[in-house]
């Protein structure tokens, strides 16, 4: 039977394109760790890790005593995250499934939380309105998002511009990043959002150390590669436009990668 979600096809890209994103997820632990304080993540807490990914941050959450149920789309990083929560002698609930209709009775989390996994919904309404729907009154949403202005929201307008064009309705991930977008967003459900920044250091000994890596462990960087094969001329243009734009956050053998944290409060 053909699905009339015309989201389908476009999730389903989504989930193979990430299956290859372990290795890049080791680089967002210590972000894990500064998410899980900024959320005051307590000890019996009911917590749900929305885009777990390889479970950082669902894993860190039960290593502060919450317990913890955990949702990816790519069933390849959710075995990763069955092996580390193996690893950190944890129990974590893992569930394949989806951030616009997450399999979750109303009004079941203390917190909701999600790193860099949320914002990759196309439609960031009904992202927020599932999130909001399994919070319990008074719990809390808390997330990091890549701001559009720095290099990893500048990177997905760089790749955005050798992809095919998302379905009619679809937002750039990178506008979860806008604290005015997220304050408009979170509006009808929420109390005023709370801010704060911060860096992720990604370790690189050349920036072609960091773009062969990206190249090879971030799947739309890899899409991106395989698109522009056939061309050489066009694949190599490509790259220097991309070193180029990593270049000014080359610092020290790291780039830095500015994100935004966000926490807010069910009305």
């Amino acid at each position: 039977m053909t699905s009339t979600d015309p989201f389908a096809g476009f999730k389903a890209r989504q989930r193979d394109m990430w299956s290859s994103f372990a290795p890049t997820a080791v680089f967002t632990t210590p972000v894990a760790g500064r998410l899980v304080t900024f959320g005051g993540i307590a000890a019996g807490e009911q917590v749900l890790d929305v885009g777990t990914g390889t479970g950082v941050v669902a894993i860190t959450a039960a290593r502060a005593g919450a317990r913890v149920k955990a949702l990816d789309l790519t069933p390849a990083l959710l075995d990763e995250a069955r092996h580390n929560a193996q690893i950190a002698r944890v129990d974590v609930e893992w569930q394949e499934g989806d951030a616009e209709a997450l399999p979750y009775p109303d009004a079941s989390f203390d917190v909701v939380m999600s790193e860099f996994g949320h914002m990759f919904a196309p439609r960031p309404d009904v992202a927020i309105a599932e999130m909001r729907r399994v919070l319990k009154p008074g719990g809390r949403v808390v997330f990091a998002t890549w701001p559009p202005e720095h290099f990893v929201g500048r990177l997905f307008g760089f790749i955005a511009r050798y992809s095919p064009p998302p379905p009619p309705g679809a937002m750039p991930p990178p506008m979860w990043g806008n604290p005015a977008v997220v304050t408009e967003r979170l509006a009808s459900g929420f109390e005023p959002p709370f801010f704060a920044r911060g860096t992720m250091h990604f370790p690189a000994l050349s920036l072609d150390h960091f773009r062969e890596f990206m190249e090879h462990s971030v799947g739309p960087m890899q899409h991106l590669v395989a698109t522009l094969a056939g061309d050489p001329d066009k694949l190599a243009a490509a790259r220097h436009e991309y070193m180029e734009m990593a270049r000014p956050y080359y610092v020290d053998n790291t780039v830095r990668q500015d994100y935004l944290f966000t926490r807010a409060v069910a009305r």
